[in-house]
């Protein structure tokens, strides 16, 4: 293979290509990626991969023992770690190699997430399918964690430089299919697990993961070779940009990774991130129990939950399940319509709404709860969703508008390390407040009460965090010499093109087939998760 060919100043936009091949590109690598969210359908199929073990000798391993043992289950919590490594390396690689990205360019750093997240999964399942733990751990959590991160991040830069017009939107379309992955790659990860049963394969988990590194591998490389870069000071057709004000918050210079990071700006926006992460990541981890605690057999019209038969209880855990459906589908949709909102009233005023909003539909869920309204208590549950995927899709272009658009790659990279810490400390505080309300004797149904708040709570200190948030002093800008030298870092010297006569090709067939290709999986993920949700009508 000729390594040349990902190099960034090889991935210039000629003049017949068309910026709206760029989201599709972006699309497949996101979509892929975020089959993170769907890696619950392993947990219990990987508790039961041995026969015939010894319970009793099994209970007294030590973790590390049970990480090299070939003889004894694994048990559900020792591999829903995988979950929280990925989720710790996906900021931690993004923040390490963010810088590197802007140099590197979207396509070679997109073909690496592919060899990492393909690869991990393939090692992932040569881990499963010998019985060793830590290789599940290497491979799926700490490889694939990277591949993660790289992923995410790669296309994000470019977008912004493709669509000046539209950051939000153009940013929003490749994070709704981080949002959506689970709802393509789960369904894809039962069927495939099914079928090698069916067929005998003693191993269908190894099997499925295989294949599934494989799958990906390939289409997050399609997605890579996808990308092209716009050559420098291009703009679209008929855009000007905004005249400089003094009350905007769109800045119309360059602040460097190594400075943003120490500006007030970057600390504020990091909370924002964090706390809107946490509330949501409590809702989600909640909403199934949650649903079923509080409503129990009303789900399906019955007063009381004693004497009910296994359908009826087959019912309200499929009722369950048909709100984790909506929750995938909300999740991924408020991605791309809150970001394109921010676009009309800008992102300041965007994260507003998704506080003030949250911390009203957060006090309201425990009243609809003892109301006994389960229709508006699940509208409430998207409602909150949606915010806490607009929250994802929305900062990129928060961040371009604060730092500018020269490094945001790489300061958002630095800034999703707020996505790890909530993704670890959120679900152990959200666990640890609810075990102690149930030591405590408080009813299943009123359990969730004092939580709810207390996310309300973190709401309001985020709102407060997004108040305080101003343009960035203009002395952290790069200087002229600044600015040239890191533009020499990133090749522009090469990619300089021909601004005017770049990229102004027409859609035509290949534009239909590339988004064909990222919109029919994704419609049928739609399909599958309302046909879940029926269930709840």
């Amino acid at each position: 293979m000729n390594w040349k060919i990902l190099a960034r100043e090889n991935s210039v936009a000629g003049p017949d290509f068309n910026r709206w091949m760029v989201p599709p590109a972006a699309l497949a690598i996101h979509l892929c990626i975020g089959m993170a969210y769907g890696f619950s359908v392993f947990w219990l199929p990987m508790s039961k991969l041995l026969t015939g073990t010894n319970s009793d000798s099994c209970k007294n391993l030590s973790w590390i023992d049970m990480a090299f043992t070939t003889s004894c289950n694994w048990t559900v919590p020792l591999v829903t770690p995988t979950f929280e490594m990925f989720i710790a390396m996906l900021g931690i690689s993004a923040a390490l190699f963010g810088g590197w990205l802007e140099h590197a360019g979207p396509r070679k750093a997109g073909f690496i997430a592919a060899l990492c997240w393909g690869g991990g999964l393939i090692l992932g399942g040569i881990g499963v399918m010998i019985h060793q733990l830590w290789l599940l751990w290497l491979g799926c959590g700490i490889l694939g964690g990277i591949g993660q991160g790289l992923g995410y991040i790669s296309p994000v830069s470019s977008l912004i430089k493709w669509f000046p017009d539209r950051r939000g939107m153009a940013t929003g379309f490749a994070i709704m299919g981080y949002g959506g992955g689970a709802m393509i790659g789960a369904p894809i990860a039962v069927a495939l697990m099914k079928n090698f049963s069916a067929n005998g394969t003693t191993s269908s988990v190894a099997m499925t993961l295989i294949v599934m590194g494989m799958l990906y591998f390939v289409v997050m490389s399609l997605g890579a070779f996808g990308f092209r870069i716009a050559p420098s000071g291009w703009k679209p057709t008929g855009w000007v940009p905004p005249a400089p004000t003094n009350s905007t918050m769109i800045t119309h210079g360059h602040v460097h990774l190594d400075k943003a990071w120490q500006t007030p700006q970057f600390w504020l926006v990091w909370a924002v991130l964090c706390l809107n992460v946490t509330a949501g990541i409590g809702v989600i981890s909640m909403a199934s129990p949650m649903l079923q605690d509080v409503f129990g057999a009303k789900l399906i019209g019955v007063s009381t939950l004693s004497d009910l038969t296994t359908a009826q209880k087959s019912a309200i855990a499929a009722s369950a399940a048909g709100l984790v459906g909506l929750i995938s589908l909300f999740n991924s949709l408020g991605r791309l319509f809150w970001a394109s909102i921010s676009d009309l009233i800008g992102r300041k005023i965007t994260y507003v709404l998704f506080f003030t909003l949250g911390m009203g539909l957060y006090f309201l869920l425990p009243v609809l709860g003892h109301g006994g309204s389960a229709a508006l208590f699940v509208l409430a549950v998207c409602l909150i969703l949606t915010m806490y995927g607009g929250g994802f899709s929305t900062v990129p272009a928060y961040l371009a508008d604060l730092f500018g658009t020269q490094m945001v790659g790489a300061i958002h990279g630095r800034l999703l390390t707020a996505w790890s810490v909530a993704g670890i400390a959120g679900p152990f505080l959200l666990s640890t407040l609810r075990q102690q309300q149930i030591d405590a004797g408080v009813p299943h149904q009123l359990i969730y009460d004092g939580t709810l708040h207390i996310l309300a709570g973190l709401l309001l200190v985020g709102l407060v965090c997004n108040l305080l948030v101003r343009p960035v002093n203009p002395r952290h800008h790069m200087s002229e010499l600044e600015l040239a030298r890191e533009r020499s870092l990133q090749h522009e010297e090469f990619i300089k093109g021909n601004a005017q006569q770049a990229a102004r090709g027409t859609f035509g067939l290949l534009g239909i087939l590339a988004w064909l290709a990222v919109g029919t999986p994704f419609g049928i993920g739609v399909y599958i998760a309302l046909q879940k949700a029926a269930v709840l009508l």
